[in-house]
């Protein structure tokens, strides 16, 4: 299994491939003095445990870095948070960042996605279709603790992302198999609210697979609500990550057989 300091990653005999671009929490020790954020504040806009989910498949590749120090699902020119705006509006940094620091988190985000390449055009050669699993989770408290949660019309549970694919149609059959069977799971004697493209559909990493690989990859962009821990403390509820973890692990058949039928 490859290890760096930048990413963990493990390769298999899969056409399924897993990524959590936002779990990572780690932030280069350089950086460390010009933070303003604490450990909270970064965490509150990271995906916690999307890493572990990620892991459902056979083969995944996870950073360990934290997008305030890199950003992976943002355009490279837009990578590095280096004003408030880009990130929610949050203080940042004590002092701006010096060129060759961003140069250093930028070689991080160009490492990332070479290696990125080299991994699905593995995957590619030797399966001519696959899928990847491009896992998040989202925020739906953002008024604070004990208010209101957003509303869940326009925030389902399970967010699942297409807008990114150049052939949606080619991918269809996957992406109904998995939001189905997603759905009809029993997540803890209930079914989970699965929709697609309502509040998200993808973004930089899906849409970068997708522009690379347009005929031969189907990236679902699948955003899970934090209904499974308090977003504010990041305490989690380990009954229910686990059983996210179930569900998504009985998606995976169905979706290996549809994608035997994509030309």
């Amino acid at each position: 299994m490859p290890d760096t300091d930048i990413w963990i990653e493990q390769v298999a005999d899969s056409p399924l491939m897993a990524t959590a671009i936002h779990a990572g929490h780690e932030i280069r020790r350089e950086l460390l003095p010009l933070l303003v954020l604490d450990d909270a504040g970064r965490a509150h806009e990271e995906d916690p445990y999307t890493d572990y989910l990620a892991r459902v498949v056979p083969t995944w590749l996870v950073p360990q870095r934290s997008r305030f120090e890199v950003d992976l699902n943002r355009p490279r020119d837009a990578a590095v948070y280096t004003r408030p705006e880009m990130a929610w509006g949050l203080p940042l940094w004590k002092a701006p960042l010096a060129e060759d620091m961003i140069e250093r988190s930028l070689h991080e985000y160009d490492a990332f996605y070479t290696e990125l390449k080299k991994l699905l055009d593995r995957l590619v050669v030797h399966f001519g279709h696959i899928v990847v699993l491009d896992l998040h989770a989202y925020n739906y408290r953002r008024a604070g603790p004990g208010q209101p949660q957003a509303d869940p019309a326009s925030n389902p549970e399970v967010n699942v992302g297409t807008g990114t694919m150049p052939d949606r149609e080619r991918c269809l059959p996957v992406i109904r198999r998995f939001i189905t069977d997603l759905h009809n799971y029993n997540f803890m004697d209930r079914h989970l609210d699965v929709r697609e493209n309502i509040n998200f559909q993808g973004r930089q990493l899906a849409q970068w697979i997708h522009h690379h690989y347009p005929d031969s990859i189907c990236v679902l962009s699948i955003e899970f609500k934090k209904f499974y821990m308090d977003e504010w403390t990041g305490v989690v509820d380990i009954e229910q990550i686990q059983a996210i973890r179930d569900a998504l692990q009985t998606t995976l058949e169905g979706v290996l057989e549809e994608l035997k039928n994509i030309k």
